[in-house]
């Protein structure tokens, strides 16, 4: 009895030990899957103030890591860092200085994004699911109205209107477009209209936006527009195919007894050395002064532009300079970010720092202006270095007919300054 006693026992702890190692074995299996990502479409959200701000992710393999896209409208963003830390995910901005981190599930991502360009803390709750291919959830209500076209836009900010655009084009209830003021655009919105309610987001890698509001016929009524963490205005619309904003072309210029600028600020494309439009280099030619900041959206779609274009139209008498206003005034963290700005866009051309954005700062590094209202802004200079035009802001491709003409526009302009 006593023998069988003890043989008992060591079945007993060999049970226990296989089921032990099995579950060690589960474990370890578990925590492989959990750190891989579904292949696919996501439907990502930002716990906004305003509530759910949605976009979409197309996630893929790339080679030992993945491949994510940030998907607004037309528009796909490659975010192409991604490393993988046990079982979290760490997704850097595109060319922004932010990030999303997340534990990793198969079909689900959760935790935060977060901006790093600030001195103060900044991160918002991020989920994505795997699977989900609608934007805003389906209320199966057909919309009340099609409000494709051109809206005359008043958003609110304390006791100030300020004037916009609303460029809109509307499929059954799937809703695409965007908002241009006098300085910029507001991008790839994408969203829905279910009845007489109208829902568009947007998140860039950098800006989030959401926007809300009531269709009354020609009218958009009850608009809320939320940015950020923090960042809200009301806004209204109305119909209107006839209203533009103010001249972009009159908005920054030479105060009174000035016909040129210059400037001279450390390159970021040769070492220890400063560039100014007095140099050599520039004499006799044309230049394309780009004013513009690495944490900049629509400075990000101009750069796109200006980039494939100077390699389309290189020359000798020909020559462009980017002077880069980042958020930290600080050397060695302007130019890993310009570095990288400019190797996303194979932007060849000349680029300096002129330190941070404060309207102080702008003054200061073009006192010959009247201001510098908006980022980006682009100084087109002629052959005897004297200022021709000073363009404000930029429209981007999310605006459609708008970046067109502005295209048009450039092209003219530059092949006028060139011939002469």
């Amino acid at each position: 009895m006593k023998i069988l006693h003890v043989f008992l026992f060591f079945v007993l702890v060999g049970l226990l030990a296989c089921q032990s190692e099995n579950n060690s074995e589960n474990q370890t299996e578990n925590k492989v899957q959990d750190s891989e990502i579904q292949q696919g479409t996501w439907r990502a959200i930002l716990k906004s103030q305003g509530g759910d701000l949605p976009f979409g992710l197309e996630i893929s393999q790339k080679d030992n890591s993945y491949l994510m896209y940030l998907l607004n409208g037309e528009e796909r963003l490659a975010l192409d860092e991604i490393r993988i830390e046990g079982d979290s995910i760490f997704v850097p901005m595109h060319i922004f200085d932010a990030q999303i981190v997340a534990h990793i599930s198969p079909k689900k991502l959760r935790g935060y994004f977060q901006k790093l360009d600030t001195e103060e803390e900044y991160k918002i709750d991020f989920l994505a699911e795997f699977g989900k291919n609608y934007r805003f959830e389906n209320q199966n209500i057909e919309p009340i109205s099609n409000i494709s076209g051109k809206w005359k836009t008043t958003f609110q900010v304390e006791n100030r209107e300020i004037p916009a655009i609303g460029q809109f084009d509307q499929k059954g209830s799937k809703l695409t477009g965007t908002f241009m003021t006098k300085t910029g655009d507001y991008r790839y919105l994408e969203g829905s209209i279910f009845g007489d309610s109208l829902m568009l987001s947007c998140f860039d890698g950098s800006h989030s936006y959401l926007f809300k509001a009531k269709i009354e016929g020609d009218k958009i009524v009850n608009g809320e527009f939320w940015s950020g963490k923090t960042g809200y205005r009301q806004w209204v619309a109305e119909r209107d195919e006839n209203f533009t904003l103010e001249d972009p072309e009159k908005i920054t210029f030479l105060k009174e007894g000035f016909e040129s600028i210059d400037f001279k600020f450390p390159s970021l494309t040769e070492a220890n050395k400063l560039i100014s439009l007095k140099d050599e280099k520039f004499k006799n030619k044309v230049v394309l002064v780009q004013i513009l900041g690495t944490w900049c959206p629509n400075c990000m779609d101009e750069t796109a532009f200006l980039a494939d274009w100077y390699q389309q139209n290189k020359r000798e008498d020909l020559a462009m300079i980017g002077m880069a206003f980042e958020l930290k005034d600080d050397w060695n963290y302007a130019e890993k970010r310009i570095t990288k700005f400019r190797k996303r866009f194979q932007a060849d051309y000349d680029f300096v720092f002129a330190g941070t954005p404060s309207k102080e700062n702008r003054q200061k590094a073009l006192p010959m202006l009247n201001k510098i209202a908006a980022f980006p802004t682009t100084i087109f200079i002629d052959k005897s270095g004297k200022v021709r035009k000073i363009h404000t802001g930029f429209s981007g491709p999310g605006t459609g007919e708008y970046y067109t003409q502005f295209k048009a526009e450039f092209e003219e302009t530059m092949q006028k300054l060139l011939a002469e």
